[in-house]
This record gives structure tokens, sequence and C-alpha cells, in this order.
């Protein structure tokens, strides 16, 4: 978390909550906050978020009663997230308070996040405007047929970064090989061949309640049930989390085999965001940093 600028506290004798830059002795705090919504995030699920992330807290007497994330992609995106104000403290401008915050610190940057039903009005508000909906999908998978390895379907290595991070440009716009970097660092990644040249990716790594597979990036709704497949091969019995955009198309499937939909939000952007394929994106790495 970058700590580097530090914020006005803005206390006052009315309202004794500070708004300060996210460090790392607010991980319990805000561990605590997402405990009381009942998201699954562990305490090194925050951690790595604010790794690849910076943000903000609001904290009063030394309590964390709110966070926020914002995660840079390049110099023109970025997206938002992890916005959380105590239930006790809700109704009092904490969350707006938190969303002008992120907003001035990503700039003239497009800005991208996935919204709560409760938090769409307020974000709308700001400019931003709804581009899609993300499935959520989970469950404990059960393999129901043998394992085939795929033939096109190999074991990322260290060499195909850069091939990986030009797929995730085409299917997001955003530049994000930072955050790349770290992911696969974090998890078991997969690459799909087609004619002996890189068209899809994904990854799976530790999170919440067990495994997420994201991202996804592929050329067809196949080649994405193909990477995705690969992923699932050494997880049966394990909890799988997996989000996908309602465009991916993936959402039957994703039920059909043991991964029922629990939950959306809807995808809501502030500025343009031009994909420029043929790659596209199937499944998210985390609704807050897409």
């Amino acid at each position: 978390m970058d700590t580097a600028t530090l914020l006005p506290e803005s206390r006052t004798e009315t309202d004794p909550v500070a708004l300060v830059p996210f460090a790392a002795a607010h991980l319990p705090g805000a561990l605590a906050l997402s405990q009381e919504l009942s998201w699954p995030y562990r305490l090194e699920d925050w951690d790595f978020a604010l790794q690849v992330g910076r943000g903000f807290a609001l904290q009063r007497d030394g309590a964390v009663i709110g966070t926020a994330a914002w995660f840079p992609d390049g110099e023109d995106h970025a997206t938002v997230g992890m916005i959380i104000v105590s239930g006790a403290a809700q109704g009092r401008g904490y969350g707006t308070r938190l969303v002008e915050a992120l907003l001035a610190a990503a700039g003239p940057r497009t800005v991208l996040l996935n919204a709560t039903a409760e938090a769409r009005a307020l974000y709308a508000r700001y400019g931003f405007r709804p581009v899609g909906t993300v499935r959520q999908h989970q469950g404990p998978y059960r393999r129901h047929r043998a394992s085939v390895p795929d033939a096109d379907v190999r074991a990322m290595e260290p060499a195909d970064i850069e091939a990986v991070a030009r797929l995730d440009r085409e299917a997001t716009g955003f530049e994000r090989r930072a955050m790349l970097d770290r992911l696969i660092a974090a998890g078991e990644g997969s690459l799909l061949m087609r004619g002996g040249v890189p068209a899809g990716y994904a990854v799976s790594r530790l999170f919440g309640r067990g495994h997420v597979i994201g991202p996804v990036v592929a050329g067809s709704p196949d080649e994405a049930r193909r990477l995705i497949e690969a992923a699932l091969a050494p997880l049966d019995g394990r909890f799988v989390r997996i989000d996908a955009p309602d465009a991916a198309q993936l959402s039957p499937w994703l039920t059909e085999i043991g991964l029922p939909q629990v939950g959306d939000a809807l995808t809501m952007v502030r500025g343009a965001v031009l994909p420029t394929g043929p790659a596209r994106l199937f499944a998210l790495a985390n609704q807050s940093f897409h």
C-alpha cells in the first residue's frame, strides 16, 4: 500500500473519523469488516490485494470503520473495490467520502468497478454507467468424469509472460503487466496453444474458502472451457469460485458442472474501455481488481 502521500486526517469534534492511507496495521480491522459482510476474504487475500493496489482506511479512535482500494493499470486505467463501511457507521456519508478519495487518487484514468445493488446509485452519481454483469459461481467441485489432459493446454512458463500480457491487453483494454506478474507468482498458470501460438491463459490460486480460477482469457467459449477444465483437474473435492462476465456465456455450463451461481454484480465504468480482441475475458481474478 502506497503511504507516501499522507491525507489530512479530517477529524472534527462532531466527526472524529480520519481518512488515512491504508497500511499493514489496518489489515486485521479490514478483515473484520469483510467478515461482517460475510465476504470470504482471508487476511492473506487482503494483504495480496493491497500489495498490488493502493487504498484508504477510515479510522475512529484507532478502529477501522471503512476501507477502499484502487488498482492502477498503467497511466490510463484503474479498477476500484473493497469499499466497505461498518454497519454501525453507515448513513453518515462515509461511503461517499471513500469513493471521492479513490476517484481523486485515480485522477483522469478510466475507472472500472463491480457494484453491489446497494451501491449502484452512489456510483451513478459520479458518472459510472453499467456495461455488464458478473455472475459469481462457486461451490465444492466434484469431478463427474475422468480428467483427460488437453494436448493444447500446458503449464505456464516464465518466458510466456509477454504473450500472456498481450492476450490480457486484447481482452481487457488495460495494461495489467505488474498485476499479472503477482497473480502468476501466487498461483498456477495454464496456457492454451493454437497452431503453436499462445491463444489463451488461465490462473488458479488460493482465495477465500478455497481456490479462484481467474483471470481466464481466450478466443472463444470453447477455449475458455478447456482452460477452466485444465485448472479444475487438480481441484477435485476443493471449494472453487469463478466470476464470469455475463457476456462470456459460461454460466449455464458452470452450473452444469456443479458450480452454481450464488450472486452477481453490476460492472460499471467511468470513461472508455476499448478491448481490441480477438482474445476475450471469460473470468475475473477478483471482483475488486477485475
